[in-house]
C-alpha cells in the first residue's frame, strides 16, 4: 500500500527467492511450518496506521470498562467456565488481545480504512511473528522507517516483554504452554519459537497429572509442579477427541495461575461485537435482541457465537434462514454487517485482499493492554481462511510493516 516500497519489493521478488525464503524456515525449524506463508509482507501507510490505532483505542475503551465483565457473563458456556478468574491475579482481565481488521475502502471518502472482523482475548502467534519479520528483512529490502513493532524498539525488547508476561516470577520450567497434541498443531512453529524465547515448553493436556489441586508434568525423568499455564488450548478443539481421557480437566479447581485465563476466550470474542461503537466497527446485533430483521438483510452475515475458526458462518442469508432458528437458541447467534475487503496488495498478476491482526499483551498490574506487534493474512478468496485460498499464490500468513 506504500507505492514506492511495494514497487521496489516486487522488482526484487522472484519465485526462486521465495523458495529460498521457505527453505530458510525449514533449515531453521525443520518440519515445523504447517501453513502457507504469503509471498509478501504488507506495507501500511501512516494514514491507515493512524486509523487502525484509533480503531484499537475505541475497542480497548470498551474492554477496560468497569462493567465489561458483567456485560459478558453470558458469553461463557456454563459447562466450560474455568474457576479462579477474578481477584487481582492474572484472571482479573485478559493477558492477551488480538484484534482483526479487514482493509476496506470508505464508500464516501474513497480512503482506505480498517473494519473490525473479529477480536479474541486469546494469544496468537506472538513467538513466530518477530522471526518472520526478521526473515523478510533478511531476504528483501524493507526500509528502516517501517516497523512490525509497537512499544518495543527491537525484537529482543519485544521478546523480553513477552517472556515476562508468560513466565512472571516463576522459573520457566514451572510454566507450560498448554495444548492438545501440540506436536500436531498447525501453529507448532510458534510453540517452538516461544520456547526458544522464554524457556516455556509446550505440554499436551494428556501428559498432565493431578494430585489434589496440584498439577505436574514430567521432564527429564522428573515430576515438575506446574505453577503457571500459558493457555493455547481452545475448548472447541477438544470436541475432535470425544473419547479423550485425561487426569486434568480445564474446568477443574486447581492451584495454578492462568496466563490467558480460558474464560477470556469467550468474553472477548464475537460476543463482544454488539457492545462496540466506532466508525471502524460494523453494526452487529444479537439475533435474540432484534424485534425485526434489518431491511437490507443481504448486507449481513450470520455467525454462531460459540463456534470458532469460521465454522458455521453464513455469508448469504434470507429471512427464512433466520426463522428456522428456535427461539431458545437465538441468543447464540450474531448478525453482523458485511465487510467488503478492498484488494490493495499488488501482486505480479493482480490485486490481493488483506487482513491485519493487532496483537496486545496486558500485564496484570497495567491499566490497559499494550500493543506490541501484528500479523497479516492475504487472500484472493471470498473469505480469508485456508479453505477459500487453496491452490492460489500470494495468499496466506504474513506480517505488516507500519509507517509510523
Amino acid at each position: 500500500m506504500i507505492q514506492s516500497v511495494r514497487q521496489r519489493y516486487n522488482e526484487i521478488f522472484s519465485p526462486e527467492l521465495y523458495r529460498a525464503f521457505l527453505d530458510r524456515i525449514e533449515a531453521d525449524l525443520p518440519g515445523q511450518l504447517d501453513f502457507r506463508v504469503a509471498e509478501s509482507p504488507v506495507f501500511v501507510p501512516k494514514v491507515l496506521t493512524d486509523k487502525i490505532l484509533q480503531a484499537c483505542d475505541d475497542i480497548v475503551d470498551v474492554i477496560t470498562r468497569d462493567d465489561f465483565k458483567a456485560l459478558t457473563e453470558k458469553a461463557i458456556p456454563a459447562s466450560q467456565r474455568v474457576p479462579h478468574e477474578g481477584g487481582n491475579g492474572p484472571g482479573a482481565h485478559t493477558q492477551f488481545l488480538a484484534i482483526d481488521f479487514a482493509v476496506c475502502k470508505n464508500p464516501s471518502s474513497g480512503e482506505l480504512e480498517p473494519q473490525l472482523i473479529e477480536l479474541q482475548g486469546f494469544p496468537s502467534l506472538f513467538g513466530y511473528q518477530p522471526y518472520l519479520a526478521n526473515l523478510f528483512r533478511t531476504f528483501y529490502p524493507i526500509p528502516d522507517s517501517l516497523s512490525h513493532l509497537f512499544n518495543a524498539t527491537n525484537n529482543l525488547e519485544y521478546l523480553n516483554k513477552l517472556k515476562q508476561m508468560i513466565v512472571g516470577e516463576c522459573q520457566p520450567e514451572e510454566v507450560i504452554l498448554l495444548e492438545i497434541y501440540p506436536e500436531k498443531q498447525k501453529t507448532r512453529i510458534d510453540f517452538v519459537l516461544t520456547e526458544k524465547a522464554t524457556g516455556v515448553a509446550a505440554v499436551c493436556l494428556t501428559k498432565i497429572k493431578k494430585d489434589g489441586r496440584a498439577l505436574f508434568y514430567e521432564k527429564d525423568g522428573r515430576q515438575i509442579r506446574i505453577k503457571r499455564i500459558y493457555n493455547r488450548l481452545i475448548f472447541d478443539d477438544l470436541k475432535h477427541f470425544p473419547d479423550l481421557k485425561t487426569d486434568f480437566q480445564l474446568t477443574d479447581d486447581v492451584d495454578v495461575e492462568w496466563v490467558g485465563h480460558p474464560n477470556w476466550f469467550f468474553r472477548i470474542s464475537k460476543y463482544t461485537l454488539p457492545l462496540l461503537k466506532s466508525p471502524f466497527v460494523p453494526d452487529s446485533y444479537y439475533l435474540s435482541d432484534l424485534p425485526e430483521y434489518p431491511a437490507d438483510l443481504e448486507n449481513y452475515v450470520l455467525k454462531p457465537l460459540f463456534s470458532f475458526a469460521g465454522s458455521g458462518v453464513k455469508l448469504n442469508i434470507t429471512p427464512a434462514d433466520l426463522d428456522v432458528i428456535p427461539a431458545d437458541q437465538r441468543d447464540g447467534y450474531l448478525l453482523q454487517k458485511k465487510v467488503v475487503y478492498e484488494p490493495v496488495i499488488q501482486s505480479p498478476d493482480g490485486l490481493v485482499k488483506c487482513e491485519i491482526r493487532m496483537l496486545f499483551i496486558w500485564p496484570k498490574d497495567d491499566e490497559k493492554p499494550t500493543l506490541l506487534t501484528n500479523l497479516g493474512r492475504l487472500s484472493r478468496g471470498e473469505m480469508i481462511g485456508v479453505d477459500f485460498n487453496k491452490n492460489k499464490d500470494w495468499v496466506g500468513g504474513t506480517v505488516c510493516f507500519f509507517e509510523k
